[in-house]
């Protein structure tokens, strides 16, 4: 066991304060990249203040509780404001923190490149699927 057990523990991934954890650009970018919390943004960018059942009538393919989870990770993130208002039934409005603002014309940037390159990246995808289809060799050669 000598040799083997240290060569594996050498090479196993650190789970705590590893590089790939502490990239602030991958932490970021994986919380707010997600399929809604992108639209939720620009969303709450576009009209201000919202209501939860105002979002979701605005985003009708998403759920309740994704919805609820989007909202709640934008929030702990200080990039969404949660207001209750102490009323029956509880009123509750999302609007964008400072830094949420400041994140809307990235944001933006980036639609108008998707937009610049979406037919680009459609066609090398049909390509890509054709050539790997059914078989076929992949990437890796294997």
């Amino acid at each position: 066991m000598g040799k083997t057990s240290k060569n594996a523990e050498k090479r196993a991934p650190r789970a705590k304060n590893s590089l790939v954890e502490l990239c602030p650009v991958r932490n970021i970018v994986a919380r707010f990249g997600n399929k809604w919390s992108l639209l939720v943004i620009l969303l709450l960018d576009e009209n201000g203040v919202l209501r939860f059942s105002e979002l979701s009538r605005l985003i009708p393919d998403v759920s309740s509780r994704v919805l609820s989870g989007t909202l709640r990770m934008l929030e702990a993130d200080g990039l969404v404001d949660r207001q209750v208002y102490p009323v029956v039934p509880p009123r509750v409005e999302y609007r964008l923190t400072a830094s949420g603002q400041s994140l809307v014309p990235l944001i933006a940037q980036l639609t108008q490149w998707a937009l610049a390159h979406m037919e680009e990246i459609v066609s090398h995808r049909r390509r890509y699927e054709s050539a790997h289809a059914a078989g076929a060799e992949t990437p890796s050669g294997r």
